[in-house]
């Protein structure tokens, strides 16, 4: 079977069903069509969800995968009783035997979220988002020492959606730099990074990955060609090595896993979410 419908449904935002649901059908060789469904917190709400599962089942024919991340067990047991699909209850699943192995029953407190706009953490992660977006691309070097890690790199080898992603999930004020030219024929770091050389870590990337996504950009021109992202790479690799800079390639690798090298590299202290 190459297509299957995967519901994640939850009382909250479902971040942490479709993060768990994720992981779990990656390990199988057929393609999910994801539907997410949120805040499903009233009796009525689980109705409708269970509506749009048994729909799904009735013209697929196969029984949906439902990941489920409901704490309320009265609306649990709407989707329990009358949904067509293969229910993963997942807080079920795991919390009943923490429970019992800990001596102590669970909060069941609906959404990992509650009250989190009150928190320092989530204050920390504003300010991060804000200060990612303001030190993107090299548009600005004002206030660089607060940064906790400064990705240099080639244009379009990753680094304002790894800075962001940085920031978002993990509170990291994070800056990033294009290495450019003009950095290559002076064989220098751009002058506004010297002082921070501990903060720095480098992404590359293929050459040929390269021209590819620099053509979606700008197709035909000496920008996005092979012999210059060649170059380009080139280039930005041997002062990398030049400076000491630790480095990886983004090429194969997803965000997540580019953020955590990072973080294990310069900011071990902030890997816990």
């Amino acid at each position: 079977m190459s297509t299957r419908t995967v519901f994640f449904i939850s009382d909250s935002t479902g971040i942490t069903s479709e993060t768990f649901g994720n992981a779990i059908i990656a390990q199988f060789d057929f393609t999910p069509r994801r539907v997410r469904i949120p805040f499903i917190d009233t009796a009525d709400k689980a109705h409708q969800a269970v509506r749009q599962i048994n729909l799904t089942y009735d013209s697929e024919g196969i029984r949906p995968i439902v990941f489920s991340t409901m704490v309320n067990p009265d609306i649990l047991a709407i989707v329990q009783e009358h949904c067509k699909g293969l229910l993963m209850d997942m807080f079920g699943t795991f919390l009943a035997p923490i429970e019992e192995e800990v001596g102590m029953k669970s909060h069941h407190r609906i959404g990992r979220f509650g009250g989190v706009t009150k928190s320092e953490a989530y204050n920390n992660r504003i300010d991060a988002i804000n200060f990612s977006l303001a030190h993107d691309d090299g548009q600005s070097d004002v206030d660089l020492q607060a940064a906790d890690v400064i990705l240099v790199g080639v244009s379009r080898s990753g680094k304002t959606p790894t800075s962001l992603y940085l920031a978002m999930q993990h509170g990291v004020k994070a800056a990033n730099y294009p290495l450019i030219p003009e950095d290559f024929a002076r064989r220098q770091l751009p002058h506004a990074l010297l002082a921070h050389k501990r903060k720095l870590f480098g992404l590359t990337i293929d050459p040929e990955r390269l021209a590819e996504i620099r053509s979606e950009r700008r197709p035909g021109s000496r920008y996005a060609s092979l012999e210059n992202c060649r170059t380009e790479v080139a280039d930005a690799e041997a002062m990398m090595r030049r400076s000491g800079i630790r480095w990886l390639s983004t090429t194969n690798k997803s965000i997540e896993e580019i953020a955590t090298t990072i973080l294990q590299e310069l900011r071990p202290e902030k890997l816990s979410y």
